[in-house]
């Protein structure tokens, strides 16, 4: 029941999103990144992934951020009355981008073989472990969004902090030897692995590291919104 509840506020706000043009910013900067990271010849399909995946995190991040800022507070209000539920509002803003996150990382995976920039050997490896590298990275993208939104953030200097401040913890602490790898989601870990080959054990690791990151983020986020008109 709550789920049908849910569905017309996601339906709404993804569709607020593409009418306004909020989504062609981050898909440009999606596309001007993955054509220099495969601009520079072929390489190995999972390699090649990983580092799509990073490069991604903070596009996907500050996509997540637009649709959540693109409603007017008062329409969000309104929501949360209609939703009777301050959570429910939330979940719906996540569920949102998690859908809009899907055509970006659908872009991410196929744009390397359109331009012939990945190896075709093992192609159909590579490309599962792409698939996994960019779900990975989507969890914890969300969770950065949410935190760098309007209504956490409240001023576009705090909400550029977030996002860039996540990027960087995203690529230099989240290594596997790092003092305090915990800290931030294991993205740099993975695109390493990937390019090194990755067992099943890693595979695992990375995965429940990020997840379990990611809900202590969004746990802080759902918090805070519950706080929060």
């Amino acid at each position: 029941m709550s789920g049908a509840r849910l569905a017309p506020l996601v339906t709404m706000r993804v569709a607020g999103f593409l009418r306004t043009g909020r989504f062609i910013p981050p898909l440009l900067a999606a596309l001007v990144l993955l054509s220099i990271l495969y601009g520079g010849g072929q390489a190995d399909a999972a390699e090649a992934y990983g580092v799509s995946a990073l490069l991604m995190f903070p596009v996907l991040a500050w996509q997540t951020k637009l649709l959540l800022d693109a409603e007017p507070d008062v329409q969000r209000r309104l929501a949360v009355v209609a939703l009777r539920s301050r959570r429910r509002e939330a979940v719906a803003g996540l569920l949102a981008a998690s859908v809009i996150a899907v055509p970006a990382v659908i872009i991410a995976l196929g744009l390397p073989w359109v331009v012939n920039g990945v190896k075709h050997a093992h192609a159909g490896t590579g490309l599962l472990l792409g698939l996994w590298a960019h779900a990975i990275v989507l969890p914890p993208a969300l969770a950065v969004g949410a935190w760098s939104s309007r209504v956490i953030a409240t001023t576009a200097g705090r909400a550029t902090a977030v996002l860039v401040g996540g990027a960087v913890l995203g690529l230099v602490l989240g290594l596997s030897g790092s003092p305090v790898p915990w800290l931030a989601p294991p993205l740099m870990g993975a695109a390493r692995a990937l390019a090194n080959g990755i067992g099943a054990g890693a595979l695992g690791g990375f995965t429940g590291w990020a997840l379990v990151w990611s809900a202590l983020v969004l746990a802080g986020y759902g918090w805070l919104r519950r706080t929060r008109a």
